[in-house]
């Protein structure tokens, strides 16, 4: 794997501390501020949401600029907004900061799996991909309780000014190792959007939705199902989420190895496996060896189908497959925003803390049904093109894993 994956990670390491990071340190913000814990919870919610728009937005912006120079400008808007947030003197100002430094997120994720696919051979394309999101996982083990803990104990305004200078690293990373990647010529907006129009890019997008939703529908009320249910103590959660977060740096690299090998069964065993760890959460939260083990299970199968589920965007949309890409990444944001409020509804309900473990496994089971239909597709679309294959571009059929 080439040394510029390294700068890669790094920036997706920033951006997923940033992102994360925030949950742990809401009262001491709120405090500060002299806001209530639900309104510093916008901080949250303005950066998923912020993610989601800017995705597609950053990245149209971007259709004339080389990739690595647009990479450079998008470190460099998360860095701002990190050092906004670390100096912001009123509430209002600090959520401006998180929303600039998101906008970043999705474009930084669309157009470096697009960067690090085209800097491998085709079969390890998935794997490069995986090398690059490492970093946001394993910015969950590392950077997120380190920065939790700095913010608790010598502020919070230190933590964002420590996130600004990751960016600092990583921008600098991207300017030395990742090498000129002019945009393709001849790929103008209307071929972008254009992959919006192929069916198996939005079934790809709506499994990422479903999928991934399945995993927050648990993971956002992991606090109070630990504390309540099964009787963990309230300090235990920050290392209940490290487990959380080593499960997540095993699943993607595991992931990314295998939907080079076998894209779609790889699909089907994560999301199905899932699933039923998803279902069984239910019964095994009750206990704290086998909820800690859960726990770690979720992270690995949740993000065993990130590489899989990017890379299927990518193949899809192939030619133009830079704004699909961050739009997915926008995807994987819908899917956490959404899955949290069906998992609040049910709790609201009087269902328990442990019902969004039920939401999860409908979200889970949902995204392997659009799986097996999408394959299904597939070979239908396959077998009626191979007649005439001889005298169709070889770039214009879709590859197909299986």
């Amino acid at each position: 794997m080439p040394l510029a994956l390294l700068a890669l990670a790094i920036g997706a390491f920033g951006i997923g501390t940033t992102e994360f990071v925030i949950m742990g340190l809401l009262p001491e913000v709120a405090g500060d501020f002299g806001v209530s814990i639900p309104t510093a919870g916008l901080l949250v919610t303005g950066y998923a949401l912020g993610v989601v728009f800017g995705a597609p937005l950053m990245t149209v912006l971007g259709t004339k600029v080389p990739r690595k120079r647009m990479l450079m400008l998008l470190m460099g808007l998360f860095v701002a907004g990190n050092l906004l947030s670390a100096v912001a003197p009123v509430f209002a100002v600090m959520l401006v900061g998180r929303v600039v430094a998101s906008l970043a997120h999705g474009a930084f994720f669309g157009i470096g799996s697009v960067v690090a696919a085209d800097l491998v051979a085709p079969e390890k394309k998935a794997g490069a991909i995986a090398m690059m999101f490492t970093g946001l996982t394993i910015s969950n083990v590392v950077g997120v309780p380190l920065g939790t803990l700095v913010g608790q104990s010598v502020g919070w305004r230190v933590t964002f000014t420590l996130v600004a200078a990751l960016g600092v690293i990583g921008l600098a990373g991207i300017a030395k190792l990742v090498p000129e990647l002019p945009r393709p010529q001849g790929v103008h907006l209307r071929h972008e959007l254009a992959a919006f129009k192929n069916a198996q890019v939005l079934l790809a997008m709506a499994m990422t939705v479903l999928g991934f939703g399945g995993v927050f529908a648990a993971i956002t009320y992991i606090a109070p199902m630990m504390t309540h249910v099964t009787g963990f103590a309230d300090g235990s959660v920050t290392w209940l989420l490290v487990l959380f977060g080593i499960g997540m740096v095993g699943g993607n690299l595991v992931g990314g190895k295998f939907a080079d090998r076998a894209l779609m069964p790889m699909l089907y065993v994560s999301l199905g496996a899932l699933t039923l760890v998803l279902a069984l959460f239910t019964l095994t939260a009750h206990n704290k060896l086998t909820a800690a083990v859960t726990i770690a299970l979720i992270g690995a199968l949740g993000f065993a189908t990130v590489p899989p589920l990017q890379k299927r965007v990518l193949d899809q949309a192939h030619g133009a497959p830079t704004l699909a890409s961050a739009v997915n990444i926008g995807a994987f944001n819908l899917g956490n925003a959404l899955s949290a409020w069906l998992g609040g509804l049910v709790i609201a309900a009087g269902f328990g803390y442990t019902a969004p473990n039920w939401v999860g496994a409908a979200l889970a089971a949902a995204a392997l049904l659009l799986a097996v239909l999408s394959a299904a597709m597939e070979r239908r679309d396959d077998a009626h093109s191979t007649p005439a294959a001889t005298g169709r571009p070889a770039e214009q059929r879709a590859p197909v894993h299986h």
